[in-house]
């Protein structure tokens, strides 16, 4: 794991190189940028985004926000003009920064973590138990405090249950193992 401030600059990055070959026909014309509907919120426009990874700019993409905010929407995809694969491009980048355990994306590495637990064990999410394995992996105390008053509001209104810890079911097991399984050899 290496933390945001070993991240090197460097044009032979290993882990860049499959996200330059995806994009190295992009012509820098702007459509991804403009047809994103998230671009306001980005620190770098996804047009300088695919210039950096051209550049092997490893240390400014993985401090961005920008690959981090995309929704997946398809939109720059749809519109590129060359038919990159932009959004799974995009996607690559979100891997890397959670095989990497990048300090920036860890929370949201440990949000979705905790929730595939959930399912995995109940076959759906348990609201209660998904959110406490949750807090209780970022280590900070204070922080479930901040979501009490709308825990306690779901609750109230029955949309979050409090339920008995279980083991579960285990039925999606072996689909679990057979995902892992094929992903480990991507």
């Amino acid at each position: 794991m290496q933390s945001p401030s070993t991240i090197s600059d460097t044009n032979t990055s290993p882990s860049l190189g499959p996200i330059r070959k995806m994009i190295q026909a992009c012509i820098q014309c702007g459509t991804c940028s403009g047809s994103c509907p998230n671009e306001f919120a980005m620190d770098h426009t996804p047009r300088k985004l695919w210039r950096m990874v051209m550049m092997g700019r490893q240390a400014q993409i993985f401090h961005s926000r920008t690959f981090g905010l995309c929704s997946a929407c398809y939109y720059c995809t749809l519109r590129c003009p060359r038919g990159l694969p932009l959004t799974d491009a995009m996607a690559a980048l979100k891997q890397i920064a959670a095989r990497q355990g990048l300090a920036p994306y860890k929370k949201s590495v440990l949000f979705y973590q905790s929730f595939l637990h959930s399912v995995r064990n109940h076959g759906r999410v348990r609201e209660m138990e998904f959110m406490t394995l949750y807090f209780a992996r970022l280590k900070h105390p204070l922080i479930p405090f901040r979501f009490a008053p709308l825990g306690i509001k779901l609750m109230r209104k029955g949309k979050v249950a409090l339920q008995i810890p279980s083991k579960g079911s285990g039925k999606l097991e072996a689909i679990f193992r057979k995902a892992e399984e094929m992903e480990s050899t991507i």
